[in-house]
């Protein structure tokens, strides 16, 4: 006998997305070597710089359009001319801090944490739930981009989070 649940009339379950999803803002600009460009004109084979291992070369992009909790980072708030505009990122997003506030807030020098969890209420705030164009890029590891004067990760990975608090980065 099938337990009387609530569910989808698919019989899916009726599940909200993940909150921990991540991406960079589609028309947020990145380094690269050709200069400063949008994420959403990046192509593979374009070479990216990043913090941790120099200039690498992007292997695909996926861009999506998702509904997802935001983080709205104002101009300037997170250090001189960083971000260089205001940002909207996914709340889970990694970004590095290597500042004040990582000792501060975490107990170390540097620390990759998920925007959410720099909220102030007033330079670094929830931006509500939106649709967001979104860009995962793929490179043959995971690193630390710079986005619009932000130091972000490529991508969530529980293996990033813990090399990027070991790994020189400095």
């Amino acid at each position: 006998m099938k337990p009387d649940t609530v569910g989808r009339p698919d019989g899916k379950s009726a599940a909200s997305p993940p909150f921990h999803m991540t991406g960079l803002w589609a028309d947020g600009i990145l380094l690269t070597a050709a200069g400063e460009r949008p994420v959403a004109e990046l192509r593979p084979g374009d070479r990216v710089i990043t913090r941790d291992a120099g200039m690498v070369t992007l292997r695909g992009i996926t861009l999506r359009s998702l509904r997802a909790p935001l983080v709205r980072i104002r101009e300037g708030s997170l250090g001189h001319r960083r971000p260089g505009r205001d940002v909207l990122l996914p709340a889970g997003q990694p970004i590095l801090v290597r500042d004040w506030r990582a000792r501060a807030l975490f107990g170390r020098d540097q620390a990759l944490v998920a925007a959410s969890r720099l909220v102030d209420g007033e330079f670094v705030t929830h931006a509500g739930c939106a649709t967001l164009d979104l860009c995962e890029l793929d490179f043959d590891e995971p690193h630390i981009l710079y986005l619009d004067g932000l130091e972000v990760a490529s991508k969530r990975t529980s293996a990033l989070a813990t090399q990027g608090a070991r790994r020189s980065l400095s």
